[in-house]
């Protein structure tokens, strides 16, 4: 149970340190990350109907 505990505790302590950093990268922009993955699952989409035209 010691190990639970003490790793429970290191945790804390992590998720404690990136409060103070914010977490985010200053390189990483939302609207571009998201409007990648949205025309990337877009590509896909379109990719998947060309191989199913039987239906």
């Amino acid at each position: 149970m010691m190990n639970l505990h003490s790793a429970a505790a290191q945790f804390v302590t992590l998720a404690a340190e990136g409060e103070e950093h914010g977490g985010n990268h200053n390189s990483l922009n939302p609207a571009v990350t998201g409007g990648s993955a949205f025309v990337i699952l877009l590509l896909l989409l379109w990719i998947t109907t060309r191989f199913n035209r039987d239906r």
